[in-house]
């Protein structure tokens, strides 16, 4: 069999598989934890696992063949998604009495942990939640405890606090533990939205009644809550000022009441709020003046705002940027200045229910040393009034995992999860619509270039200054803002996917990366892995454009012996099969060294890393200045990956004469990557398709052979008499 063929049986095998395991459903995935962690770790005492429960995602542990505990998976039933976009997956024992009896944090995708902090000091704060007692919580609204913050890793650990308290409350409840009972089920009317309500109120009347309400702390109660932490640091570095000036003033209102939304917003931004909101979504606004701003600047590195979130009952939600608007004005008539005027968007999928009172917890930071911070949570609580409400018949009453928006996992009642699956992804790409259309846009733009190079490749002015734009596009919108940088990771991971459980909603959650790997697909029957690596790919952009500024600064450029170039080709070939490799053993291993990608350090996080891995990216597009795209020739692991499929080429769109190579090597010398063989023969695994070689190929001044045509074309033009040779010159000779 030819390895054409082989290629050809594997990708249909793929195909096979990828339509026969998208057609299943996925398990929870408490199961394929719990050889990690011994189940006396987690309930002191147990001696085996049991089997995983039908009804709820649980695993009962085991002592001389009772059950004296149970284990769960927290992303089995809450969002645990953090920085990194994926899921914090913690194994948590629960005792009968609804106290945890221990806590194990098994795997994570955090950069901010990875790069700056020891995994063991998130893990040790992990383990300190054994003990927990889900009663005292389940009074306080999952409040009952301190939160141990450690300082640069704040949305880690709050995402991991709120997932073990959520999730175990959730436990407790559905298995009756503690005499904790299932809050999920109807006990009567329900309350929801009065539509018809929409009478335009002033601020006083708003605050007076509730329908806003505030949170205010003067400089002097801070300096006292902080002091109250006993900690000599905090104490040391107290709010200068007056005692009375406003360190937090705070104001909270459900902006998608239609009274509350017409009276704060005006008409015309009500509007616009509830043509944003899909089925089942929900809005707050949060206004704010005083020298604590409760959005912060966290947002803007990470997307996600570090110091508010809203809790009810067993329901937090966290605020990513993409669920966030600002508000121009406040029209209620005598609504004071705010400096702070924003719209935070509720999910459907958070179960967040409006008639029901919930509070916007606050996190208040005070910096004790270069690094440190003390922390302090305050909450403002919200009932809406009843007066905003209407009464209807009462639902029937939710399974405990099919509302519970786990990232690792399905519902239990499979077909209501695969419905809310769909809608999720597919509310992520509304939300996205105006992204998804530009990206659209880049790459029809992209797509007519190719097919049409020979028309646009004429003008070799345009051509460059096209390609230019296009990767600036490239390293800024889509890889600098919208983080859309496709890594080999993805690569194993769909592969991985694929000898697992396989979903397309996993895929389906970012719409940007999901579009460029189809293009991307499309592009490697077509043209072959140029199309992405050479246009497409944000650290290459920024690998060529750094190169240019070299060049226009006179640093000298490099150009390896062809011997030596050739033989440092297969290096990234080794590095890929090297991951694909670890991949097959463990998924965790391969993600850990595919580092050798400085893709997450110089787009994802804007080199917002610890200094090796910057040190590292720096190295490379230091020899970048001298050898153009030296990462993308010799170590690209993705490069690698994307160019075995591209064996299926089923064109050649780039033009050649016989000359090339034989004498010309005009194209071969000029080749930003050394592509071209010596003999004129275009490498397609190795080239970029930045379409130089087809400027040249039509350059009447640079092409021996278009300029042997024009001298031909001339000189039978002059001895026609369709032209008279200039004053003082012959009849041109040929060109040698």
């Amino acid at each position: 069999m030819s390895v054409l063929s082989f290629l050809r049986l594997l990708v249909l095998s793929s195909l096979a598989s990828l339509w026969l395991a998208g057609a299943g459903i996925a398990a929870p995935l408490v199961g394929t934890f719990l050889e990690k962690v011994p189940v006396g770790e987690l309930v002191p005492g147990a001696d085996a696992y049991g089997e995983r429960q039908a009804d709820v995602p649980v695993v009962p542990a085991i002592k001389d063949g009772k059950t004296i505990g149970y284990v769960f998976l927290t992303s089995d039933f809450v969002s645990t998604t953090g920085y990194s976009g994926k899921p914090i997956h913690t194994l948590v024992g629960i005792g009968p009495d609804a106290v945890l009896t221990g806590v194990r944090l098994v795997k994570h995708s955090e950069p901010i942990v990875l790069v700056g902090i020891p995994d063991a000091k998130i893990r040790a704060v992990t383990e300190k939640y054994a003990g927990l007692d889900l009663k005292k919580e389940a009074e306080d609204a999952g409040a009952a405890h301190d939160l141990d913050i450690i300082s640069g890793a704040t949305v880690t650990i709050m995402v991991i606090d709120d997932s073990i308290v959520r999730a175990s409350l959730k436990v407790a409840r559905a298995l009756g533990l503690g005499g904790l009972a299932d809050a999920t089920a109807a006990k009567g009317p329900q309350k929801i939205i009065d539509a018809d309500k929409r009478e335009v109120r002033d601020w006083m009347e708003l605050t007076g009644d509730g329908s806003v309400r505030r949170l205010s702390l003067d400089v002097g109660q801070i300096n006292e809550a902080f002091d109250g932490l006993g900690d000599p640091k905090a104490s040391a570095r107290p709010e200068h000022g007056p005692d009375t000036d406003a360190y937090v003033d705070m104001y909270l209102a459900l902006a998608d009441v239609p009274s509350i939304g017409l009276s704060l917003l005006g008409e015309a931004d009500y509007a616009n709020l509830m043509k944003r909101l899909k089925d089942g979504d929900h809005a707050i606004a949060v206004m704010g003046r005083g020298r604590y701003s409760f959005k912060g600047s966290g947002y803007v590195r990470g997307g996600i705002f570090d110091r508010i979130q809203l809790i009810q009952n067993d329901v937090s939600v966290r605020f990513h940027d993409r669920q966030h608007v600002r508000i121009g004005s406040i029209a209620a008539d005598g609504a004071p200045g705010f400096t702070e005027m924003d719209l935070f968007v509720i999910p459907a999928s958070s179960g967040f229910d409006p008639a029901k009172d919930f509070r916007l917890q606050l996190l208040v930071q005070r910096r004790i040393g270069a690094i440190d911070k003390a922390f302090l949570t305050f909450d403002l609580g919200y009932d809406l009034p009843a007066r905003y409400l209407k009464t209807i018949a009462p639902a029937a009453p939710a399974n405990v995992a099919s509302a519970s928006g786990g990232s690792g996992s399905p519902a239990l009642a499979a077909s209501t999860d695969g419905d809310a699956r769909q809608k999720l992804w597919m509310r992520i790409w509304q939300d996205r619509k105006i992204d998804i259309i530009v990206l659209g846009a880049a790459l029809a733009v992209l797509t007519l270039v190719f097919f049409f190079q020979m028309q646009v490749t004429r003008h070799e002015r345009f051509t460059f200054w096209f390609r230019i734009a296009f990767l600036v596009f490239t390293l800024v919108w889509l890889g600098w803002i919208e983080n859309a940088q496709l890594s080999v990771v993805n690569v194993l991971a769909f592969f991985s996917s694929l000898t697992g459980e396989f979903s397309w909603d996993a895929f389906l959650m970012d719409p940007l990366v999901f579009l460029l790997w189809f293009a991307v697909a499309a592009a490697l029957l077509f043209w072959g892995r140029g199309a992405f690596c050479g246009w497409l790919c944000p650290f290459g952009a920024l690998q060529e454009l750094t190169n240019r500024l070299a060049k226009l600064a006179r640093i000298p450029q490099w150009e390896l012996p062809w011997g030596l170039h050739e033989r440092l080709w297969p290096i990234k070939y080794m590095i890929f099969l090297a991951l694909f490799g670890l991949s097959l053993y463990s998924l965790d291993v391969a993600e850990h060294y595919a580092e050798v990608e400085p893709f997450k350090t110089a787009i994802i996080l804007k080199f917002q890393r610890a200094w090796p891995y910057v040190a590292f990216v720096v190295v490379l597009l230091g020899i970048g200045l001298f050898v153009e795209r030296f990462y993308c020739r010799y170590l690209c692991p993705l490069g690698a990956a994307l160019a075995i499929p591209a064996r299926l080429r089923m064109f050649n769109w780039l033009k050649r004469y016989r000359e090339c190579g034989n004498p010309c090597q005009r194209c071969a010398k000029e080749c930003m990557v050394q592509a071209i063989h010596p003999e004129g023969d275009i490498n397609p695994n190795e080239c970029l398709n930045c379409l130089h070689c087809q400027v040249l190929y039509q350059h009447d001044q640079k092409c021996p052979v278009c300029i042997k045509k024009a001298a031909k074309r001339r000189r039978f033009e002059i001895q026609t008499g369709l032209v008279k040779p200039e004053a003082g010159t012959d009849a041109p000779a040929p060109a040698e």
